[in-house]
Order: structure tokens, then C-alpha cells, then sequence
């Protein structure tokens, strides 16, 4: 059966190639703990990690097994959320989103949209639905709080979920279609919005993938960058790689690595832009206070002539 996902108020759909945006180099990676003012709680020693801004910028989601309080002993992995008054202003503690989001079950990766919805990953076991490891959800927040989560159909019913483990789901709006992007096991795939709303079945991203692992992709608001993480050659370990395109129907050119002021020998996760692009959030594993933590870039808008 093909599940519907109402996505309502996102991005308009503008001509990508009226708007291509050029960019500095990305500034030195630092601790997100470290930008002045902001919460010694956004990293712990537990694991801290798949950051990503809302698109208005007021909230960060990330993906933590840390003790929901006192006493916790649950280790499997929720989401959480932390808030800040102005986009310049730091990040407070973060807190649990709680039911029906989060479960017994890992729940990471989760991706903000507007219009007040979430992707999110979840491995959670449901009879009848689960269609592998881990699967592709949407919910939306209303006035009643979050809605339950409709779970995206598998790929036996023309759906883009698989047997396999899928991360990093990033969704774009662009004027060659809808996208949600997201990688399933060791690659990256990209499944196309239908008109109902539902999503398709998924497709590889050839030109993105290699024989590595290839995986938790993010796509910049206009289609025309992407970011994922990536042990291909030429990584110290895993990296953060970037790819870009002139036209949102154009291939993706070959991705580069984004180098040592972002990349270092411990292990680069799930980066996620925001939504002007300047900013990537990204996880660490190790940290220098848990398993895994979350790190932050800057980088400035060009203009040209």
C-alpha cells in the first residue's frame, strides 16, 4: 500500500539556474560547544550526533542516546532538539522529543522541513509495515503536538524504504521535481515525490556512489549541492565529501573531498547544511567529550560581477 505524506507550505519551487550561489571555503571546523554562549549540554559523553538546523534556524535536531533523565538506562538512540531565540544567537540545552517520535527502538536522522514536518529514520519493528533495518518516516507538528509518524512505503509496493538500513533522508524541492534523497545501505538513492504526495520507488545516484561506503546525504535548499559522508579513496577513514551541479535535472559533478579544515582522522558523520547554506553541521566520532559529537563550519556567499 503507498503511503501519502501531506507536505504543506515548503519551499516555492524556483528556478535553480536564475540563482546559483557561490561560496568561500569552508572555515575550520570547531566544537559546537565552543561558538560563545551555547549549552554545555549539546554534546555529552554518550553518542551526540546527526545534526541538522530547521529551515527557519531557531531549532537544531540531532540524534543522542544520552540518559533521558536520572536514573535512565536505555541506550538505543532518540531525538532531540535544542532552541535558540535568533539565528544569531547560541543553541540551549537540548531536550527529548518524546512519544510518538521517539520509541524503544533507534530514532536518528532527523530532517526538518517547512512547513513544521520531520523526516526521521526509526528501527523500530512493526508487523505488517517494517520493511528492514531501518526505515524512512514523516510526521508533522500540529496543535495537539507531533502527529503519529506514517511510515513511507517499501520498495515491493513502489515505495522508496528497503530491506536495508537507510539514513540521512534530505528533502528538496527543485523545477525538476521533488526529491527526498537518502542513502540505503553502502549507497545513495534519490525517490521522486509523486502527485498524490507519496514517494516512488528509490534510484541509485550513480554518479555519487562507488564501491565504499557512500552514505547520509544532504541536499542544499535549491538542489544544486550536496553533501554526504563517505570512506571512499582518498578519505582519512570517513570524510565528508561535496558534489554540486549548474541545473537541478543536470548529473552531479564527481564529489571532492571538503578537506582538513572540515575532515580528520577520527570518523566525519551526517553533515547537514542550512538553509542559506552557509553553515554545516556534523558529527565526530570520536569526540573530545563522547563517542561521537557534533562540530560546526561557517563559510561566507560570494557575489560575483
Amino acid at each position: 500500500m503507498k503511503r501519502v505524506i501531506t507536505i504543506m507550505c515548503l519551499a516555492l519551487v524556483i528556478p535553480t539556474t536564475a540563482f546559483a550561489m557561490s561560496f568561500s571555503p569552508w572555515e575550520p571546523a570547531v566544537n559546537a560547544e565552543d561558538v560563545p554562549g551555547t549549552s554545555e549540554d549539546l554534546n555529552t559523553s554518550s553518542v551526540d550526533g546527526c545534526p541538522i538546523q530547521s529551515p527557519d534556524g531557531l531549532s537544531l535536531y540531532m540524534a543522542s542516546n544520552r540518559p533521558r533523565f536520572a536514573g535512565d538506562v536505555r541506550t538505543d538512540l532518540d531525538i532531540w532538539v535544542a532552541h535558540r531565540e535568533s539565528v544569531d544567537a547560541p543553541w540551549g540545552a537540548p531536550v527529548n522529543v518524546g512519544a510518538p517520535i521517539n520509541s524503544s527502538a533507534d530514532d536518528f536522522c532527523p530532517t526538518p522541513v517547512r512547513g513544521h514536518g520531520l523526516f526521521f529514520v526509526s528501527r523500530k519493528v512493526v508487523s505488517g509495515i517494517t520493511c528492514g533495518m531501518g526505515d524512512i518516516y514523516f510526521t508533522r507538528f500540529t496543535r495537539r503536538g507531533w502527529a503519529a509518524p506514517e511510515h513511507l512505503a517499501c520498495g515491493a509496493d513502489g515505495g522508496p524504504n528497503s530491506a536495508l538500513d537507510e539514513q540521512g533522508p534530505s528533502y528538496v524541492e527543485t523545477d525538476a521535481g521533488a526529491f527526498l534523497y537518502f542513502s540505503s545501505g553502502p549507497d545513495i538513492y534519490a525517490s521522486e515525490r509523486r502527485r498524490d504526495g507519496s514517494f516512488g520507488t528509490a534510484a541509485a545516484v550513480g554518479e555519487l556512489n562507488t564501491g565504499a561506503a557512500d552514505i547520509q546525504p544532504n541536499v542544499r535548499k535549491d538542489g544544486l549541492e550536496i553533501v554526504f559522508a563517505s570512506n571512499r579513496v582518498g578519505a582519512a577513514g570517513q570524510d565528508i565529501w561535496m558534489s554540486s551541479r549548474e541545473d537541478a535535472g543536470d548529473r552531479w559533478s564527481p564529489p571532492v573531498n571538503l578537506g582538513g579544515a572540515v575532515n580528520t582522522a577520527a570518523a566525519e558523520t551526517r553533515p547537514s547544511f542550512s538553509w542559506d547554506g552557509r553553515t554545516l553541521y556534523f558529527g565526530r566520532n570520536p569526540g573530545p567529550e563522547g563517542s561521537n559529537d557534533i562540530f560546526v563550519t561557517t563559510r561566507s556567499r560570494v557575489f560575483g560581477d
